[in-house]
């Protein structure tokens, strides 16, 4: 392939089934946000206006359940497109798909990368060379297993009170609301602070990384975000077979509208809640 035409092509990072999980998981998770604080923090002068907003209490407990359905369906569809790849890629095998190079495992090489970040912050070391995931994208990415499982169950159980305390002591209600509550303000405020940073506000990324969007990737940026993927790619003669068409301005634009709408909701919702922590917390 001619190197001009290599150039125009940029690296497919992201298959269309993963971009639309993460973008209706924005738009569930935005709406679980939005309708939970204003219930959490509903003595707040904000939190009563967004919910006449969304239809008053009842109408924002109807969106959050709706969300939260959703939320559990994109959980759902994600494990299954795991086994596939699993029998795809792996021959089957859970263990090679767990310890292979693309694992979503925390390995000793992570350890070596975080320790090699925080010395290239400090201009003490050379910058980490990063593979398909790094250190931040899987602590990010088990982030939601462990909200799945924390905050969607104890929100079943709020949900369906009468039938979970048949099997289950009632004061337990009493802590499933405590944890859900807490939890998803962890949640709200590392997502839209942390997970933000990490995507978005970096220097290299600044003020907006569409990859997730858009699955693709100039091939000047894979190879610097990415060097040790992308000569794995280049050894093995794969990179070529990964290449594809940027997507149209139109394009592009679309997805920067719905990517900014996200980033402001979430950045104006923290506000809020800090200002309901220091000047108005109960």
């Amino acid at each position: 392939m001619k190197a001009s035409k290599v150039r125009a092509l940029q690296f497919r990072r992201f298959t269309r089934l993963n971009r639309t999980l993460h973008i209706l998981m924005i738009i569930s998770f935005i709406s679980l946000a939005l309708t939970g604080m204003t219930l959490k923090f509903s003595y707040t002068g904000w939190a009563s206006a967004l919910s006449r907003a969304l239809g008053g209490f009842e109408g924002a407990g109807f969106i959050h359940r709706a969300a939260a359905t959703v939320m559990f369906g994109l959980f759902v569809v994600h494990l299954w497109d795991l086994n596939r790849i699993r029998r795809k890629e792996y021959g089957g095998s859970l263990w090679k798909m767990l310890t292979g190079p693309d694992s979503m495992l925390f390995t000793k090489k992570d350890l070596t990368e975080f320790i090699g970040s925080l010395k290239w912050f400090v201009g003490a070391g050379p910058r980490p060379h990063y593979g398909r995931w790094t250190y931040w994208e899987k602590f990010d990415y088990f982030a939601v297993f462990w909200g799945i499982f924390v905050i969607g169950s104890t929100g079943l159980m709020l949900w369906f009170p009468v039938f979970f305390t048949r099997v289950l002591p009632g004061w337990l209600i009493n802590v499933a609301t405590i944890i859900h509550s807490d939890e998803a303000l962890l949640a709200t405020g590392f997502i839209f602070t942390v997970h933000f940073f990490n995507t978005h506000l970096r220097p290299e990324k600044f003020p907006m990384d569409l990859v997730v969007f858009t699955g693709r990737m100039p091939l000047v940026e894979f190879r610097r975000d990415k060097p040790a993927e992308y000569e794995g790619l280049v050894v093995a003669g794969k990179l070529e077979e990964n290449l594809v068409w940027p997507y149209q301005r139109v394009v592009i634009r679309t997805f920067r509208v719905f990517a900014w709408t996200a980033l402001a909701l979430g950045t104006f919702l923290v506000l809020l809640i800090i200002y309901a922590m220091v000047f108005a917390y109960r």
